[in-house]
C-alpha cells in the first residue's frame, strides 16, 4: 500500500535505539542541525527519516545511490508532540510509520535531506510451519511479558491482533531490545519468516536468562523467609557465582588441611580431624554446625601436639633460682632439687605429683612459678578452688551448645607446649555436686601411669600429659580425697618464725613493694626492729602476706606525703609507726603469771598456723553432768568425754574424791565460742584442766601443751608442731609439753627456736601431773 508522505524527507541519525514501523519513541534533539531538520519537518506535515549511523552517508552527497553501493535504510516517522526543556534541548515523541530506502542525499546543510521511497515486504504464504512458528513465539513472548511483570492480557491480546510475520517480529524485537542492536537489522527489507526465527532465538536466551534470574530470586526469598536478611544477601551471592561458575569452596578448606598437616598429630587425631574436615566441607559455610566443626578444627591444630621446651637441668642454677625466690624452705628445695636431679638423669620428668601443702602465705604458688623458673619451662596455673563441675576438668561433649575443652587443655593450648610445669592450686578445695566429681575427673590426669593418653570430652582423642610436670598445692591434707592423695607426694611446707618473717621482709618483700610504689630506699629506710614490731603488733599468720600488706600501706602512706611536699628520707622507727599505719590490732601476748585452778594452756593447729587456746574447767554441785561449750567439733568432744573417762579411773591415785561424779557436775568451756574447733590434740590439755579443777591445784604458769591421750593415760602423737611451737612463741611461752612420739619433729626445729623453747616429752598423763600439778599428785599407770 502506497504511503502518503512526500518523497523528500529531513533525516535525523540515530545514535543508539532504532525505530520501527508503529514504534512510539521518544527523542532529545539538541544540535542545530537536528533542530533545524525538526522545523523542516513540520514543514513536510510532521513526516522525516530517521535512521542509523551507517558508513558512506557523507559520500552519498549528490551522487546517485547505486554508485555508493548498497543504499542505507531507515523509517519514515510521524511528529507527534514536541517539548522545550529547561537546558534548551527538545523532548520529541514520534512514532514509525514505514521502512524506506534512501535513494539519494540531496542536501546536507544546514541540514540533512534525503529522497526516499516506500519499502514494501512481500507477505509469505501462510503454511502450517509459519502458523506453529508464530504461535511459538506469542506463547514465548507473553511468558517473558508475564516474567517481566507486564499483564499478560493486554500483551495476549495484541499479539493475537498481529497476523503478519514481519509486523510480529518488529513489535516483539522493539520490546526485547531497547539498545537497537538487533532493531537495526531488521530496518532493512528482508525475509519476515528470517526475521521471525531471529525473534524466537532472542526470546528464547531472554527467557534461559530471565528463568535462572527468577529461580535465584525464588532461592533467595525461600532463605529469607527461613533466617534473616543477611541470609537472603548471602544466599542470592552464592546462587549467581555458582550460576557464573565463580563459586569457590575449596580456600577454607585447603588452609585447613595444611594446618593439619603442620599440626604433627598423632595418627588417631589426624584420621579424626580429616574426617571432620571431610564434613566441613560437604556442609553450607553458614550452616550452624558448620562453625561447630571449624571450632572444633581450630583447637585440634592449636593443641601444641609436637611442641616442647628444651628441659635447662642445671642443679647449680636452679639451686641459685630456688635461693633467690625463696628464704629457708631447706627441705623443700633439696626435695626439689633430687627430683631434677633424677629427671636429668633419666632425661625424663615422669615421677611422683608434687603435693604442696601448707598454711596461706608460705609461698607454695610462688615455689611453682620457681620450678619452671628453673627448669626453662612454661608455667601454667589453674586454681580449682570452688569448682564442682567435673566437665571443668575433662571439658564438655561437642553434642552441647557451647561446649569447650576442659581447662586442662585449655592451658595446654595457652602455654604452647606439651610439657610446661602445670600448677593446680587449692586442690583441697575441690566440692563435688549432682554435675560430678572433678576430684574424680583429676585422677586420671594426676597419675603418671594413666595421663599418656588422657582423653578431653570435647577433642575426644588422646593427648600426651606425661611430660607436664603437675605440681599441686593444699591448705591442709586431710581433705584431700583418698584416691588422689594416694596419687601425691606431699610436701609440708611449715610456717615462719618470726626470725625468717624479717629477713623475707628486708630481702623480698620491702623491695618489691618499693619498687610497685615508685620508692627506693634512699627515700624510704625501715630498720630491723621496726619490721619485728609490724610481724608482731600488726600480723598474726603463718605465711606473710599480710605481711607484705601491711608494708605496701606503709609505702603508701609515704607517697602520700611526698605528693603532698614533704622531703625524704623517711625513717620510720618503731615509735613512729602508730602514725603510719594506725594502732597495732594485736597486743602484745604474754603468758598469766599465776593460773586459777581448772585453767590450762593447749595448743592447736589451724590451716593459717597455731594458736594457743584457753582450756577451762569449772566444778559445781548436781549430778555428775559433763557439759561442753566453746563450739567443739564432735572429735574435740570425744577428747573430753576420754579425760573425764581416765579421771574417773584415776580418782584416788589423783586424790579427788572417787563419788565426784554423783553429786558435781562438770563444765569444760573453750573461749572463743563463736569459732569452731576439733581436732584430738586438746585431749591433754582437756585432762590437765579437769584435774585442776577437781583438786583444786592450779597449774604451774607458762606451760603450754598438746596431745591426744587415750582411756589407758597415753599421749599420743600430733601434727602440726611447728606450727605449734611458733604460736606458743608468739604469746611468751617458754615451755611446751609435747607427746614423746613427737621428738622427731622436735628434734627438726631450728636450733635458735630450740634455745628460746624448752620441749618436755611425755608418754603418759601421770607424767603431766607431776610436772605441772605438782609431785604429790602420783604419776603411776595403775588398772582401769
Amino acid at each position: 500500500m502506497k504511503q502518503a508522505f512526500p518523497s523528500e524527507l529531513p533525516v535525523i541519525a540515530l545514535r543508539h535505539p532504532v525505530i520501527l514501523p508503529a514504534m512510539i519513541l521518544p527523542m532529545f534533539v539538541g544540535e542545530d542541525r537536528e533542530r533545524l531538520a525538526m522545523e523542516a519537518a513540520r514543514l513536510c506535515g510532521g513526516y522525516l527519516l530517521l535512521t542509523g549511523c551507517w558508513d558512506g552517508a557523507a559520500e552519498l552527497h549528490g551522487k546517485d545511490a547505486s554508485a555508493a553501493g548498497p543504499p542505507p535504510f531507515g523509517c519514515v516517522a510521524l511528529l507527534l508532540r514536541s517539548t522545550e526543556l529547561e537546558d534548551g534541548r527538545l523532548k520529541v515523541l514520534v512514532q514509525g510509520i514505514a521502512k524506506a530506502r534512501i535513494l539519494e542525499i540531496t542536501k546536507t546543510e544546514p541540514h540533512r535531506r534525503a529522497r526516499i521511497e516506500p519499502v514494501v515486504e512481500e507477505e509469505p504464504p501462510v503454511d502450517q510451519e509459519l502458523v506453529q512458528l508464530m504461535e511459538q513465539v506469542r506463547h514465548a513472548a507473553r511468558r517473558l511479558f508475564l516474567i517481566r511483570g507486564i499483564s499478560s492480557g493486554d500483551a495476549g491480546a495484541i499479539l493475537e491482533g498481529v497476523r503478519s510475520p514481519g509486523r510480529l517480529a518488529d513489535l516483539i524485537a522493539m520490546n526485547l531490545d531497547p539498545e537497537g542492536g538487533v532493531c537495526r537489522e531488521f530496518t532493512a527489507p528482508g525475509d519476515p519468516v528470517r526475521r521471525l526465527h531471529q525473534v524466537h532465538e532472542l526470546l528464547r536466551r531472554e527467557l534461559d536468562r530471565m528463568e535462572v534470574r527468577v529461580e535465584i530470586e525464588l532461592e533467595a526469598e525461600n532463605a529469607l523467609r527461613r533466617r534473616h536478611k543477611e541470609r537472603y544477601l548471602r544466599e542470592q551471592l552464592r546462587a549467581i557465582r555458582r550460576e557464573l561458575g565463580e563459586w569457590n569452596e575449596e580456600g577454607d578448606a585447603v588452609l585447613l588441611r595444611e594446618k593439619i598437616d603442620e599440626a604433627g598429630m598423632p595418627e588417631a587425631a589426624r584420621r579424626e580431624a580429616i574426617r571432620q574436615l571431610q564434613r566441613l566441607e560437604q556442609m553450607p559455610p553458614d550452616a550452624a554446625e558448620s562453625a561447630v566443626v571449624r571450632t572444633y578444627l581450630d583447637w585440634l591444630t592449636e593443641m601444641p601436639w609436637n611442641k616442647v621446651t628444651p628441659d635447662r637441668l642445671d642443679l647449680k642454677e636452679a639451686s641459685r633460682v630456688l635461693d633467690e625466690d625463696h628464704y629457708d624452705m631447706e627441705r623443700v628445695k633439696e626435695r626439689i632439687l633430687d627430683f631434677l636431679g633424677v629427671c636429668k638423669l633419666k632425661r625424663s620428668v615422669r615421677g611422683p605429683i608434687l603435693c604442696l601443702v601448707g598454711p596461706p602465705g608460705v609461698g607454695k604458688t610462688s615455689l611453682g612459678r620457681s620450678i619452671a623458673r628453673a627448669m626453662g619451662r612454661r608455667f601454667v596455673r589453674m586454681s580449682l578452688g570452688g569448682i564442682r563441675d567435673e566437665a571443668e576438668i575433662r571439658g564438655h561433649r561437642r553434642t552441647y551448645l557451647g561446649a569447650l575443652p576442659g581447662r586442662i587443655i585449655e592451658g595446654i593450648r595457652n602455654a604452647g607446649t606439651r610439657n610446661p610445669v602445670f600448677m593446680l592450686d587449692e586442690i583441697d578445695k575441690v566440692g563435688r555436686d549432682f554435675r560430678g566429681d572433678p576430684a574424680a575427673a583429676l585422677l586420671e590426669v594426676l597419675d603418671p601411669e594413666q595421663n599418656r593418653n588422657f582423653s578431653d570430652h570435647y577433642l575426644n582423642v588422646a593427648f600426651d600429659l606425661s611430660s607436664v610436670l603437675f605440681i599441686t598445692t593444699a591448705n591442709a591434707a586431710d581433705s584431700i580425697p583418698a584416691a588422689l592423695l594416694d596419687r601425691l607426694e606431699v610436701i609440708h611446707l611449715t610456717g615462719y618464725t618470726e626470725r625468717e618473717k624479717i629477713v623475707i621482709a628486708e630481702k623480698f618483700l620491702l623491695p618489691r613493694q618499693l619498687s610497685a610504689h615508685g620508692l627506693s630506699r634512699e627515700v624510704l629506710a625501715v630498720h630491723s626492729r621496726t619490721l619485728a614490731e609490724i610481724v608482731r603488733r600488726y600480723t598474726q599468720e603463718s605465711g606473710v602476706r599480710q605481711l607484705e600488706r601491711e608494708i605496701a600501706s606503709l609505702c603508701r602512706k609515704v607517697a602520700r606525703r611526698m605528693a603532698e611536699g614533704a622531703s625524704p628520707p623517711f625513717r620510720v622507727t618503731r615509735r613512729a609507726l602508730k602514725g603510719y599505719l594506725g594502732p597495732p590490732p594485736f597486743a602484745e601476748s604474754e603468758v598469766r603469771k599465776d593460773n586459777p585452778p581448772g585453767v590450762a594452756l593447749g595448743l592447736a593447729w589451724t590451716p593459717h598456723g597455731g594458736e594457743v587456746l584457753t582450756v577451762e574447767a569449772s566444778v559445781m554441785p548436781g549430778k555428775g553432768e559433763l557439759i561442753l561449750t566453746g563450739h567443739m567439733g564432735e572429735v574435740m568432744k570425744e577428747s573430753a568425754r576420754a579425760a573425764l573417762s581416765y579421771v574417773r579411773s584415776r580418782s584416788e591415785s589423783l586424790a579427788i574424791p572417787s563419788d565426784f561424779y554423783t553429786n558435781q557436775d562438770v563444765h569444760l568451756h573453750v573461749p572463743a565460742g563463736a569459732i569452731p574447733k576439733d581436732g584430738p590434740s586438746a585431749g591433754l590439755a582437756m585432762a590437765v584442766a579437769l584435774v585442776s579443777a577437781l583438786s583444786q591445784r592450779p597449774v604451774r604458769a607458762g606451760v603450754a601443751m598438746t596431745g591426744e591421750i587415750s582411756l589407758l593415760g597415753d599421749v599420743l602423737p600430733v601434727g602440726g608442731l611447728k606450727e605449734k611451737v611458733l604460736a606458743a612463741l608468739r604469746h611468751q611461752i617458754r615451755e611446751v609439753i609435747v607427746p614423746a612420739g613427737n621428738e622427731a619433729d622436735v628434734r627438726e626445729l631450728p636450733a635458735y627456736l630450740k634455745r628460746r623453747l624448752k620441749a618436755i616429752p611425755v608418754q603418759h598423763l601421770g607424767q603431766v601431773f607431776g610436772s605441772v600439778l605438782g609431785s604429790t599428785i602420783s604419776g603411776e599407770r595403775g588398772d582401769v
